[in-house]
C-alpha cells in the first residue's frame, strides 16, 4: 500500500527478538483492515501526540531488503517528488505487497436455531455452522449472487457471524515430485537380489521395464523427476503408482526454480584485440580515480567483449555486478551470451516475468546466489548485498526513464547514486552516441572519459555524407500523404 508518510508501530515484548529492520510486518490500519509493511526503523522515542498500535505479527524471519534498498527509496523520494509508499509499490514485487482478506467466522453463541432468517441468510449461516469458516468468494458461489455484503451484514447484526481479516501470502512456490530408490536397495547386493528374484516385479513385466529405465536415467542424468521419467520411458502413471506401493520407488514433492539455470561457471574463451585491450585498462585506470566512467565507443568496436572482462573481475572478487539495458535492447541473443560465459552465475530481471519469478529472482539476489543480474531499469530495486559494478549500456536511451507511474525516475542517474551506498562499487556507462549530460560530465572532468574509436577485426566505418533536403526537396518532388 502506497502511504505518503512513514508510520509508527509499538513492538510487544515477544517479538522484540525477532524483529529487524527490512523485514516485513502485518500491522492494523483503521479498525480492521491488515497490512504487510516494511521495518525503516528501529528506535525508543515513543510518538508525542497519540498511542501507537502494536505490530502484530513478523512476516519474515529474514529481511527482504537491506538498508542501502531503504536509503535508495527515500533518495527517489525526495529527489523524484514522490512518496517513499509509492517507490516501495514499484520495488518490491507484488507478492510481497501483502494486505488482508476479509473471513466470515461463524459465532459460536448464536446456536443452531436459524428460523427467524431469510432464505438467503439461512443458506450462508448453514455453511457457516458446517464450515465454521468462509471467504468471500465461497458466500457468493453458496448464493449463486456478486451482491452479497447485504446478506453479510444482515448476518452480523444478528450475531450469527463476525468478519475477521487475514494477511493473504499470493506467493507460490513451484513443487514437482522427484523419484528416488528406496534406501532398501542401495546396496549392489540388494538391488541385484530384486531384479533377479523379487517375485513381484518378474509378474509385472511393465513395472520391470520401467525400474530399468529409471536405474539408466539415474546412472546417466542423476536425480530425475517423475514427469521426466514417464516421459522418457513411456510409462504409465498406474505402472510407477505400483513400483510406489510395492516400496521399491519413492516419490519425493520439492520445491523447485521456475527459471531453469546452468552450472555456475565462468567460461571466457575469447581475445581482446588490441584497442579493446588499451580500452579496458584506461577503464580500470579511471576507475581507480573516479567512481564513473564513460566508455564512449563506436558501433560494432566491441564494447560488449569490454563488460564482460570487467564483469570477470568483479566476480572472482566475490562482488555483485548489476548490467543494465534498455527494455528494448534485452533480447535472448543478449541474455545467451552473457549466459555462455556465466552460466549459473547469471539471472535476468524484467517486466515480461511472473510475479512468483519476479520473488524467487529477488530472494536469490539477496542470498547472493545470483552473482550478475541482467536487467532493464527495475533491476535497479533488487536487494544486492555486495555490489561492485554496474553497467549501464546504451545510457543515453530514454527508455532508461520511467513517464507513468510514480515513481517518475531516470534509471541512469538512479545508478550512479545507487552505487554510492555500496564500498567501491563503480559506474561504467557505455553507449555510442553519448547522452548530452554524461559527455559534459566526461568532459569536465567529473566523470572519467575512455574513446573505443576503431571497429573489432578493422571494419571500415560507413561513410557519412550530410544531405541539404531542402535543395533534395527540389530536384525531386515529394509526395504528400
Amino acid at each position: 500500500m502506497a502511504l505518503p508518510l512513514n508510520y509508527t508501530w509499538l513492538v510487544p515484548e515477544h517479538l522484540l527478538s525477532g524483529i529487524k529492520v527490512g523485514c516485513r510486518v502485518e500491522v492494523n490500519l483503521g479498525k480492521n483492515k491488515r497490512y504487510a509493511g516494511v521495518v525503516k526503523q528501529l528506535h525508543h522515542e515513543a510518538p508525542e501526540f497519540f498511542e501507537a498500535k502494536e505490530v502484530l505479527n513478523i512476516l519474515d524471519m529474514q529481511p527482504v531488503v537491506y538498508p542501502q534498498q531503504l536509503q535508495l527509496w527515500e533518495w527517489i523520494s525526495g529527489y523524484y517528488m514522490c512518496t517513499q509508499g509509492e517507490v516501495m509499490a514499484a520495488a518490491l514485487p507484488a507478492h510481497f505487497k501483502l494486505s488482508s482478506e476479509s473471513i466470515i467466522v461463524f459465532n459460536e453463541e448464536a446456536g443452531e436455531d436459524f428460523t427467524e432468517l431469510d432464505n438467503e441468510e439461512y443458506l450462508v449461516a448453514e455453511a457457516l455452522l458446517i464450515r465454521k469458516e468462509l471467504k468471500l468468494p465461497e458466500v457468493q458461489l453458496i448464493l449463486d449472487a456478486s451482491h452479497i455484503y447485504p446478506v453479510i451484514n444482515r448476518l452480523i447484526q444478528k450475531r450469527i457471524c463476525y468478519v475477521w481479516e487475514a494477511l493473504k501470502e499470493t506467493y507460490i512456490p513451484k513443487k514437482e515430485d522427484y523419484i528416488l530408490l528406496s534406501p532398501e536397495y542401495s546396496s549392489e547386493k540388494s538391488l541385484e537380489l530384486l531384479l533377479n528374484e523379487d517375485k513381484r516385479l518378474q509378474r509385472a513385466e511393465k513395472q520391470m521395464e520401467l525400474l530399468l529405465a529409471y536405474l539408466h536415467f539415474q546412472k546417466t542424468e542423476g536425480e530425475i523427476t517423475k514427469a521426466a521419467l514417464l516421459k522418457k520411458s513411456g510409462a504409465t502413471d498406474a505402472q510407477l503408482k505400483g513400483l510406489i506401493e510395492k516400496g521399491i520407488l519413492i516419490a519425493e514433492r520439492r520445491v523447485v526454480d521456475r527459471i531453469k539455470r546452468g552450472a555456475k561457471n565462468i567460461d571466457i574463451n575469447f581475445e581482446l584485440s588490441e584497442a579493446q585491450n588499451v580500452a579496458l585498462e584506461a577503464i580500470k585506470t579511471s576507475l581507480t580515480d573516479k567512481p564513473i566512467c564513460l566508455l564512449h565507443g563506436v558501433t560494432s568496436s566491441g564494447k560488449t567483449e569490454i563488460y564482460i572482462r570487467l564483469i570477470e573481475d568483479r566476480i572472482r572478487e566475490g562482488k555483485q555486478v548489476l548490467y543494465m539495458l534498455p527494455e528494448i535492447a534485452l533480447t535472448s541473443q543478449t541474455i545467451r551470451r552473457l549466459q555462455k560465459h556465466f552460466g549459473g552465475h547469471i539471472g535476468v530481471y524484467h517486466s515480461k516475468f511472473s510475479q512468483n519469478e519476479r520473488v524467487e529472482i529477488w530472494n536469490k539476489v539477496k542470498d547472493g546466489e545470483l552473482k550478475i543480474v541482467l536487467g532493464a531499469r527495475s533491476a535497479l530495486f533488487l536487494p544486492f548485498e555486495n555490489l561492485g559494478l554496474i553497467i549501464c549500456d546504451e545510457e543515453h536511451d530514454t527508455s532508461y526513464k520511467q513517464m507513468e507511474p510514480a515513481p517518475r525516475y531516470h534509471a541512469r542517474d538512479t545508478a550512479i547514486y545507487m552505487s554510492s551506498l555500496y564500498e567501491e562499487c563503480k559506474v561504467l556507462l557505455g553507449s555510442a552516441t553519448p547522452s548530452l549530460e554524461s559527455y559534459y560530465n566526461a568532459v569536465k572532468e567529473k566523470y572519467g572519459l575512455v574513446k573505443l574509436t576503431q571497429r573489432y577485426g578493422n571494419v571500415e566505418m560507413p561513410v557519412l555524407e550530410m544531405v541539404d533536403m531542402r535543395r533534395q526537396k527540389i530536384k525531386i518532388p515529394m509526395r504528400q500523404f
